[in-house]
């Protein structure tokens, strides 16, 4: 194998980058049961359950409560023979109690045989090119050889195409999604633990596909340092665009942790992609229950503007100038009106910034003196009042407006 270089960026490319607006890269739609992934929809949102897959009642139920707080795609993993079977008594118990989810199986080491039983049950599968075909590495080996390379490869086709051809037969997806701390032997002998390796180990598999005349494929490229996964990421967007390949993108940052700190990890790196136009859909992978993942991803995505789930709030950090208790006035209006969907209202401390930093805002809530708010649409001032009765004048604004929904009891 010789390494290549990174590929020079496209036009494309360059405008998404560079662009203040989100131009999302174009990309084929690929349907995951009844649900599009692509350029044309909105990005989704997808988790994984914990659950043994073997315990049907068990990992039914986790199912329903992920899809129901807006998980739109739920993947289970699939070790064996056996639980591959027991994945159609999971989707049969989900029609027959609850609907029809769109489930995707993850398949790994050597898993030919349980990818070609679980295709019949889910909508989706999940391997991994380190460990399709796994070898145990050698700490003795210090090269790989053009024969033993081009074996290993001849192996990878022999047993990727009847999975290939299975999906294809049913109009069924696949995704190659290349996890950097499992690059296979090879890769890591030709490329290094590089970003350029991961796209490699992807590629090998999407050739594969294209020379099958097979593209119902997502891909994903993900590490657990943003840095990695960033650069990984953009460089499996240059080199399909290059090579004319528009397949869609599952972002990612795995193992990210817990708390803040996981929810900071993945951000910074699905975000910052996001905001590049790179990426289809999306998965937070946190060391919580999974249904704690589902308000990060639409945070995530309400933060850039490409789904709008909630109420934006913009609010001033508080300085000497706020004329009330900024942080106590926030959270009554977020109590007030977390219900909505759709707006954006800004609380802002004092004239100063205010009515500037929210123009963009549909209401804004600004100190205009002592014990008085001013109330804005937009950029105009609609009214005055003391400052005691300016939650309620909000909600009152909002419904002149015909934009207030009574919250659910």
């Amino acid at each position: 194998m010789t390494a290549t270089l990174t590929p020079e960026l496209s036009s494309e490319s360059l405008s998404r980058r560079y662009s203040t607006q989100i131009h999302r890269r174009k990309t084929r739609s690929v349907m995951v049961g009844d649900i599009a992934i692509g350029s044309e929809h909105p990005v989704r949102v997808q988790s994984m359950i914990n659950e043994d897959t073997m315990d049907i009642e068990g990992s039914t139920a986790a199912i329903r409560r992920l899809h129901e707080i807006g998980c739109e795609i739920v993947r289970l993993t699939v070790p064996t023979l056996a639980s591959a079977k027991a994945v159609g008594e999971i989707k049969n118990n989900l029609i027959s109690t609850y609907k029809a989810v769109p489930l995707v199986a993850d398949v790994h080491h050597n898993g030919m045989k349980i990818a070609l039983e679980v295709a019949k049950h889910v909508d989706k599968v999940r391997i991994n090119p380190g460990l399709f075909v796994f070898e145990r590495p050698d700490p003795n080996r210090t090269e790989f050889s053009p024969s033993e390379i081009k074996a290993t490869q001849d192996k990878i086709t022999q047993k990727f195409e009847p999975i290939v051809n299975t999906l294809k037969e049913q109009n069924k997806s696949l995704r190659i999604g290349v996890n950097h701390g499992s690059l296979a032997e090879r890769m890591l002998f030709a490329y290094g633990d590089t970003p350029l390796g991961m796209v490699e180990s992807a590629m090998e598999f999407v050739r594969i596909c294209d020379s099958l005349d097979f593209h119902n494929i997502v891909i994903s490229m993900k590490a657990s340092r943003p840095p990695v996964m960033l650069a990984a990421y953009r460089m499996m967007a240059d080199t399909m665009d290059k090579e004319g390949f528009n397949y869609p993108l599952h972002l990612g940052v795995t193992e990210a942790g817990d708390g803040d700190y996981g929810r900071i990890k993945s951000t910074a790196g699905i975000g910052t992609l996001l905001s590049e136009g790179i990426g289809d859909t999306i998965r937070v992978s946190l060391t919580e229950a999974p249904e704690k993942e589902i308000p990060v991803c639409y945070s995530i995505l309400q933060a850039v503007g490409l789904r709008k789930t909630m109420v934006e709030y913009i609010s001033c950090p508080s300085c000497g100038r706020t004329l009330f208790n900024l942080e106590e006035v926030v959270a009554k209006v977020r109590e007030a009106t977390n219900h909505l969907t759709g707006l954006d209202i800004a609380v802002m401390g004092c004239i100063v910034n205010g009515p500037g930093e929210m123009a963009d805002a549909d209401y804004g809530y600004v100190g205009k003196g002592k014990g008085t708010i001013a109330l804005y649409r937009r950029r105009d001032e609609i009214r005055r009042v003391p400052e005691d009765e300016g939650v309620k004048a909000l909600i009152d604004l909002i419904k002149e407006d015909g934009k207030w929904i009574e919250p659910s009891k």
